[in-house]
């Protein structure tokens, strides 16, 4: 049974985990109310991946030694709690014995002859049922091993910030479905009336030009017929846009037919097994999409290259083109919103997107996202 004090605790955080949609703020202000209301005076979270790989996306209070350089000792590197969570080994909340990243952040000497000092800490799964997503760590300082009792207040709230977790993932899951749910309808109707009304109106054109014999009003329907059939590829792509056929059938299957669409030829190079998440898988489509509309706008050429490397950490997508170019300086606002575009969807993913281009000579993409 959880003392009194213990259950006031667990109860304002459950409120504060109820209330909060935002995964930040939810994680961050549930590490410093378990501060603020027990003896821990220093927590951290880690998100890990499927392959092991950990994210710090949390942290109150970490000693100068952990927080120096953008937390680079909790950031890189492997160690002991990470390695066995990963293997199945950490069911429950336990007192780590000696851990890597405090000694690689402090000197033998400050761990040792500097009372005040932080040199051990406790671990727990963050888990929902079977669904596993983390670690939250603790400590305290000239504390070297924690109490029974201290270790269930920390599964106690580890418990909770795992069902919050869940919570807000299947919450963005459904909010995400209701966004293609809705892409997928606007680019019904779409195709169904605008689209079909410029199709209409392409035919109407050809037809007057056909019908008149004076050159003035011939030009005109060419015009007409011209300008319309434009605005039609151009409603072709953003049908594309919203919803990506073909992208069932494989990334680059769905890059190339849009290409097709466009009328360039995508010419393609992979390196690595294209086992992605979705949400990259898109990201990466979307992207694609962006360089090939510059391509067609800016570039005035029909084919590009694509290449695509898949490590165990991240992927690089390239699209070079021999078209015009254009002079980049950067100081001044990117040559289009579509880059910017690119720039951002990239960032989002925690990626980067860099350009190489001059004028006359081409221009060429590089895009490396995590995952």
């Amino acid at each position: 049974m959880e003392e009194p004090s213990n259950v006031a605790l667990l109860k304002e955080i459950a409120e504060l985990l109820n209330e909060e949609m935002d995964m930040s703020r939810m994680l961050d202000g549930a590490i410093r109310k378990l501060l603020n209301g027990s003896i821990f005076e220093t927590a951290w979270i880690f998100f890990i991946n499927e392959k092991g790989k950990h994210q710090l996306v949390a942290q109150a209070n970490l000693p100068t030694a952990l927080a120096n350089n953008d937390c680079r000792h909790l950031q890189k590197g492997g160690c002991w709690c990470v390695k066995r969570y990963h293997n199945g080994d950490l069911e429950k909340a336990s007192n780590i014995i000696a851990c890597q990243r405090i000694e690689n952040a402090m000197p033998e000497n400050k761990r040792t002859d500097h009372p005040g000092s932080i040199t051990h800490h406790a671990t727990v799964p963050l888990q929902s049922g079977e669904e596993k997503f983390g670690l939250l760590n603790i400590a305290a300082p000239d504390t070297v091993e924690f109490s029974k009792d201290e270790l269930a207040l920390l599964e106690s709230v580890a418990f909770q910030i795992g069902s919050a977790i869940k919570r807000i993932r299947l919450t963005k899951q459904e909010q995400e479905l209701a966004l293609v749910k809705e892409r997928n309808r606007l680019a019904r109707d779409l195709h169904d009336s605008v689209n079909q009304l410029l199709f209409s109106v392409t035919l109407t054109a050809r037809g007057g030009v056909e019908m008149s014999e004076d050159p003035a009003i011939q030009h005109t329907f060419r015009d007409i017929q011209h300008l319309t059939q434009e605005a039609l590829n151009e409603m072709r792509a953003l049908i594309w846009q919203l919803r990506p056929k073909g992208l069932e059938s494989g990334l680059l299957e769905a890059i190339k037919g849009y290409g097709e669409m466009l009328g360039i030829a995508v010419e393609t190079k992979v390196t690595g097994v294209i086992q992605l998440p979705s949400r990259i898988e898109e990201t990466l489509f979307r992207i694609a999409q962006e360089s090939l509309n510059n391509v067609r706008k800016h570039a005035e050429v029909n084919k590009v290259e694509l290449y695509l490397s898949v490590t165990t950490t991240d992927v690089l997508l390239v699209v070079k083109d021999e078209g015009r170019g254009f002079a980049l300086d950067h100081n001044v606002d990117l040559p289009s919103i579509g880059i910017q575009s690119i720039r951002d969807r990239a960032k989002a993913e925690g990626g980067t997107a860099d350009w190489s281009s001059e004028i006359n000579k081409g221009t060429e993409i590089l895009v490396r996202i995590p995952y």
